[in-house]
């Protein structure tokens, strides 16, 4: 398709109450959707399975979008791939007011500003590659998925120390016994 894939030409929809047109499209994404971690690529595909319906305020939009978000998991940092879906609907009215944060250009509707806010909206803030993930070792940067013999050993906080050398001298005078 064009460059502008998410501009949709509804002539014959204006003014027209009751009628409807169902398609499906595949486009491509124009610059980066998402930052962060994870995001949509540019001139990544993305598939719109559409509804156009005219009502008397102007043009209602119902779809959903396809597409694939790459990036790096948020704690061992391993590249993954996201498959994302997302539902949208919009009214684009006949004439701008403001009640009505879009509207019907020169006999299109531009989808572009809406799927993009719904796909960035759907994109985990702190992707995983796994819900187990156990990331990576504070101490060596390894990744503890690949380090079966590396234990997880408690990092203790240097600040709490002089209450660890506490709870030992309690623990041993335990064991010494009453009137040692």
């Amino acid at each position: 398709m064009s460059a502008n894939d998410f501009s949709i030409n509804i002539r014959d929809l204006i003014g027209q109450p009751g009628q409807m047109r169902e398609f499906v499209i595949d486009a491509t994404v124009p610059e980066q959707w998402g930052e962060g971690l994870v995001a949509v690529r540019e001139l990544a595909p993305v598939e719109l399975d559409l509804r156009l319906e005219s009502v008397h305020e102007g043009i209602l939009v119902t779809g959903e979008a396809f597409a694939d978000a790459h990036g790096e998991c948020g704690r061992c940092l391993d590249p993954m791939d996201i498959p994302v879906e997302v539902e949208f609907q919009e009214l684009f009215a006949y004439h701008q007011d403001e009640a009505n944060e879009y509207v019907v250009q020169d006999d299109h509707v531009n989808l572009e500003p809406i799927i993009r806010d719904a796909v960035v909206l759907a994109l985990p803030f702190q992707p995983v590659c796994r819900p187990d993930c156990p990331g990576l070792d504070p101490q060596t940067g390894l990744k503890l998925a690949e380090q079966p013999g590396v234990e997880d050993a408690a990092v203790r906080d240097p600040r709490w120390e002089a209450l660890s050398s506490l709870a030992s001298n309690e623990a041993d005078s335990a064991e010494a016994g009453p009137g040692a």
